[in-house]
């Protein structure tokens, strides 16, 4: 008997040892219309996620008539669209312009504060969330898993982003010296944000960061504003691992400028029609299909993928723990 209870007692030691030393695992995506069907999903819940990351446009509600009825009718849309299962993970969320209320829109739109009030009760943040008491809706989680501390930081590129200058999808940069893309309380925030003890960040950025070619919105558009960024980043790397995560392309990618690394997940059911699309500082290639991102943070490494509709693998690389000159990347 006393045998028996041994053994019992080990095995639920064991089962215990491997929970707790289980891989955090992380979802994202960006770009899900309401008005489309969304197979993808069916490969997501095989994940056994932790967190799903909503990265932006994650309805498509905005309005060339400045019309804020078309937003309030695609968040009912998808209220009815997302999966049951998700209910039982981590929700984070950051918006782009079509979830924002405006295609390209940024700081002079006019019904961004009521947007702002429709996207916050959609996602259910508590009333005493600081989003419910700023501009924008930038925010900072942490999660310790296995006594590492993750930090997760969702920047808000919208509501206080200044005129883009060109025309649409072949935009020219604004080196204008007020020109920003967070603006300055952000700023200040992010800054402060940055110096906190993390063992892994997550800044998630609805466009990208680091690429710099094609003709579409990007932080290379204000150029004053990425080379902040980018060296605020880079310092904050030193001392933790860092992992810049994007959407709104519809098509996703890794790329990589010195010992920063970025994953774009884009789009989860509306593919892009173009069929290639390259950059300095793309690792492999771009993909135009729909595709999800999948981060995987274990005690040494940080693994990150893009897959498909399938769950195949298209991208892949790994952070080793605390050594980011160290990042392999495979395609």
């Amino acid at each position: 008997m006393k045998n028996c209870l041994k053994s019992i007692l080990v095995t639920i030691l064991i089962n215990f040892a491997v929970f707790s030393q289980a891989n955090f695992i992380i979802g994202i995506g960006s770009c899900l219309d309401q008005d489309l069907d969304q197979p993808i999903w069916n490969a997501i819940q095989k994940e056994q996620l932790d967190t799903f990351f909503f990265l932006g446009d994650n309805v498509y509600g905005d309005s060339p008539f400045f019309s804020i009825t078309k937003l309030r009718k695609a968040y009912e849309i998808q209220k009815n669209k997302l999966p049951n299962w998700l209910e039982t993970v981590k929700i984070l969320q950051i918006w782009d312009d079509h979830d924002y209320g405006l295609n390209d829109g940024g700081k002079n739109y006019r019904h961004k504060e009521v947007s702002q009030e429709i996207y916050l009760n959609f996602w259910e943040i508590p009333q005493d969330d600081q989003r419910r008491h700023q501009e924008g809706v930038f925010f900072s989680k942490f999660v310790n898993h296995n006594g590492k501390i993750i930090q997760f930081i969702g920047l808000d590129t919208r509501y206080h982003r200044s005129n883009l200058k060109g025309f649409k999808n072949s935009y020219r940069p604004n080196t204008d010296i007020d020109a920003t893309i967070l603006g300055e309380q952000q700023w200040l925030w992010l800054e402060d944000q940055l110096e906190k003890e993390a063992d892994i960040r997550i800044i998630a950025s609805s466009i990208q960061v680091l690429a710099k070619e094609h003709r579409f919105e990007k932080w290379s558009n204000f150029p004053n504003e990425r080379a902040k960024l980018l060296s605020l980043l880079s310092k904050a790397s030193s001392n933790s691992n860092l992992l810049i995560v994007s959407g709104d392309r519809h098509r996703g990618g890794i790329y990589k400028k010195d010992n920063l690394i970025e994953l774009t997940s884009s789009s989860m059911n509306k593919p892009s029609n173009i069929d290639y699309e390259t950059d300095e500082y793309l690792d492999g290639e771009t993909h135009p299909e729909e595709n999800y991102g999948i981060i995987e943070i274990s005690d040494k490494s940080v693994l990150i993928y893009l897959k498909n509709i399938d769950g195949k693998i298209l991208e892949s690389a790994e952070l080793i723990m605390s050594n980011l000159n160290n990042i392999k990347v495979t395609t």
